[in-house]
């Protein structure tokens, strides 16, 4: 290995460097080591990729690192892959290429990593190789002499143990000699068909846009089915096509294959660069095949992936609601201090504490289940077992037009719809990752719990037990995913017209997690929640309290009042007078916290968004819904959660109920039609549920899936989800309500009631 004992001097310039590498490979934990916490996130320009950038300590400048999306090679297939070509070789605006680039190797498979070192080693930058996981290496006995292949490659090679730290500030000095000495790794050569084959595709691309492609570029033209490249080069189609066949049918007369040429090649070249430099163990069954027999079995696994996502959840629910409880109860407290203190200003005090307060205290609160989730999305990805649970899954996605890319996005989504957007970036074939984006909202977020736990607590419950309850519950989380199949079926078959794609993953194996990078990872996701998510839901708590708040006309104060104060002096057998003395003289009493509540009330019913709730109840009156479900419904779109506070108001109990509140469980239980019939019954309860499991209730998905997707497609995604709860919800009711009208309320739900009543006895 070339010596880096003594750290040199550097050119007087900015410096940068890319860190790429196959994935699972410890890329990012390698990342987090060189720039501790020096390190930032943002998005390249015009793309949606995620961009991180750190800073690397060194004894004699600071070095600004870069960390590419992992990739097995630059054939630029998903908008992750075509990131790393394009910053490699520039073609970003408002970026430069980096000053050298840092292989991340897995040194127990060291022959399928250097496949992308070769690649990025036409690109022309200096290099360095840092041999990764090499605890793991020799502990199944593979022998590496990184002298000789330092001497073999070209370039410095370091051993590197990432989760430990190890081998980090070796790398750190071979990374400035790499950039003094300009360390070039060793390059292919090609046969002479390849050589013309290239030939043809630089002049042509030199002819038609008067750009002058590097090697890599040209290659990528020639190899690729499919390349990202031709667009960044302003090469358009119908001027590459004819070239590209032309070029191609030079390697067919040769006797070679254009699209497996690279790789017979490449590897053919490596395969004799590590003769005699890496010593591999005899080959024998290692522990990882054992456990895939159980753990990727076609029934076996997937009934462990089932309890595994069942524990999962269960642990959600369970962790994260007494820390939800401190976050309310902690933002009540606020909100009363702050409310008391700006009593003589009645808009600036509701806007601060029902606008401010509660729109931030509706983002924290569901930062608990948002990082437990990630704590176990972590803690699977760094054993190795989400790549099989992808694998078990793509045998369900398969028919629908999806593969098992598309898992790891769906069960992001079960927290919060946005990561799991995000996380549909990996997934190579733009139709399906469309598709992805597209249903992701379908699946049950913790925003859509508060929903779920009212309805169930209010009706279901009493009527069928804690049993029934555990299943509606659960009923609830699967009906997105069971919509959501169909959904994409019709997206690719109608839509799309897409051919589902093959799908092609390396198992990674099985190895004890970090837990400071899972504890990093969590941090990291919660942090892009809050910068994300948690801004838009702020500003659309602001605008939900403006259209709840104005227009307020003194008129409907004094109504509201002499309403309220004829109707209780009349229950209580008072004279008004004598009603009014008791709440001048108890102001922190029932009747003057009634006096409020009905004011409040009254305010929000001739309010924008009552008028709203009144206006378009026709549409909502086949669910079951009164105007003010539909109120509630309406203050739901910018933010699911924001249901439980309009409807404590709208039922005159102020904005900080909560869904777990006896007083707002009574006061909707007592709500009846002209007829006397009860509001609330078992049928609207679950179109309730039923229309917040499948509507696009969230502003901020909304944003997320623009960024993404574009505009159109976010329109899409709202409108056909919208109509899709709206017929789903009037579909509930009525046979919801067929059921009772006969008598039949359903054998299981009778059959639950049996069971919770023999327990009870």
């Amino acid at each position: 290995m070339t010596d880096t004992s003594m750290t040199p001097d550097v050119p007087n310039t900015d410096l940068e460097i890319a860190l790429v590498g196959n994935p699972n490979t410890g890329k990012s934990t390698l990342f987090k080591r060189l720039t501790g916490i020096h390190q930032r996130t943002g998005n390249y320009p015009g793309v949606t990729v995620e961009k991180k950038i750190g800073t690397m300590r060194t004894g004699a400048r600071d070095i600004t690192v870069i960390d590419l999306p992992g990739t097995y090679s630059l054939a630029a297939a998903s908008a992750d892959e075509r990131i790393v070509i394009d910053v490699l070789n520039g073609r970003i605006p408002g970026t430069r290429r980096p000053d050298a680039v840092v292989i991340v190797a897995d040194a127990t498979n060291l022959m399928r990593n250097l496949f992308l070192a070769s690649q990025v080693a036409d690109i022309g930058l200096p290099m360095v190789l840092a041999l990764n996981m090499t605890d793991q290496a020799d502990r199944q006995g593979i022998d590496i002499d990184t002298v000789a292949l330092s001497q073999t490659l070209g370039v410095p090679v370091v051993k590197t143990v990432a989760s430990e730290g190890r081998g980090v500030e070796e790398l750190k000095d071979a990374i400035v000699l790499a950039v003094r000495q300009r360390s070039l790794f060793c390059t292919v050569m090609w046969p002479r068909a390849v050589g013309e084959a290239l030939d043809i595709v630089r002049q042509s691309v030199i002819e038609d846009t008067g750009n002058e492609p590097n090697d890599n570029e040209v290659q990528r033209l020639l190899f690729d089915a499919h390349s990202a490249v031709a667009e960044r080069l302003g090469w358009s189609e119908d001027a590459h096509r004819a070239v590209l066949d032309r070029a191609r049918g030079v390697l067919v007369a040769a006797e070679l294959n254009p699209l497996s040429v690279e790789s017979v090649l490449r590897y053919g070249r490596l395969g004799d660069l590590l003769k005699g430099v890496v010593e591999l163990p005899e080959p024998r069954a290692s522990r990882s095949e054992s456990v895939d027999k159980v753990l990727t079995h076609k029934f076996w696994g997937l009934f462990i992936f089932a309890g595994l996502m069942w524990l999962v959840f269960q642990s959600i629910y369970e962790w994260a609601g007494p820390v939800m409880d401190v976050v309310d109860g902690a933002f009540g407290w606020l909100g009363e201090t702050v409310g008391a203190w700006l009593e003589g200003s009645p808009v600036l005090q509701s806007l601060v504490v029902d606008g401010v307060i509660a729109g931030v205290g509706g983002v924290i609160i569901f930062l608990p289940q948002i990082l437990i989730l990630f704590f176990f999305v972590s803690l699977l990805e760094d054993t190795g077992y989400m790549a099989r649970a992808a694998f078990l899954v793509d045998r369900l996605f398969r028919w629908c037009g999806l593969n098992g890319r598309s898992f790891v996005p769906l069960l992001s989504s079960y927290a919060c719809a946005i990561p799991g957007i995000m996380a549909a970036r990996t997934i190579e074939d733009p139709k399906a990752r469309l598709t992805t984006i597209l249903i992701a909202p379908l699946m049950s977020c913790a925003a859509r719990l508060p929903v779920y736990v009212l309805m169930i607590d209010l009706l279901v419950r009493p009527r069928y037990g804690a049993t029934g309850a555990a299943l509606t519950l659960f009923a609830m989380h699967v009906v997105g995913l069971v919509v959501a199949l169909p959904v994409a079926f019709v997206l690719n078959r109608l839509i799309f017209r897409a051919k589902p794609q093959p799908f092609a993953m390396e198992m990674p194996r099985y190895q004890a997690p970090t837990v400071r990078m899972v504890l990093w990872r969590m941090w990291e996701r919660g942090y892009d929640f809050l910068k994300t998510a948690g801004t838009i839901i702020f500003a659309m708590s602001i605008v939900i309290w403006a259209l709840s708040y104005f227009p307020r006309p003194k008129e409907v104060e004094v109504a509201a009042s002499t309403a309220y104060i004829a109707e209780q002096a009349e229950q209580q057998n008072l004279s008004q007078d004598d009603l009014l003395q008791r709440v001048e003289s108890e102001p922190d009493g029932a009747l003057a916290a009634g006096l409020e509540n009905a004011v409040q009330g009254a305010y929000i019913e001739q309010s924008y968004m009552g008028r709203a709730g009144k206006a378009v109840q026709p549409i909502f009156a086949p669910a079951g819904y009164d105007w003010k479900i539909t109120v509630g419904v309406l203050g739901s779109f910018p933010a699911r959660e924001v249901i439980i506070a309009t409807m404590g108001i709208v039922y005159n109990l102020g904005g900080d109920v909560d869904e777990g509140s006896e007083r707002l469980h009574d006061t909707m239980r007592s709500q009846t039609r002209p007829d006397g019939k009860p509001i609330f019954t078992i049928p609207v309860a679950f179109s309730i549920m039923v229309f917040f499991a499948l509507c696009m209730q969230c502003g901020a998905t909304v944003a997320t899936i623009v960024r993404e997707a574009g505009l159109k497609w976010a329109i899409f995604s709202f409108v056909y989800m919208t109509v899709l709860a709206w017929g789903g919800a009037v579909e509930t009711d009525e046979l919801a309500n067929r059921k009772v009208r006969s008598g039949l309320e359903g054998a299981i739900y009778r059959r639950i009631a049996a069971m919770t009543q023999d327990e009870a006895n």
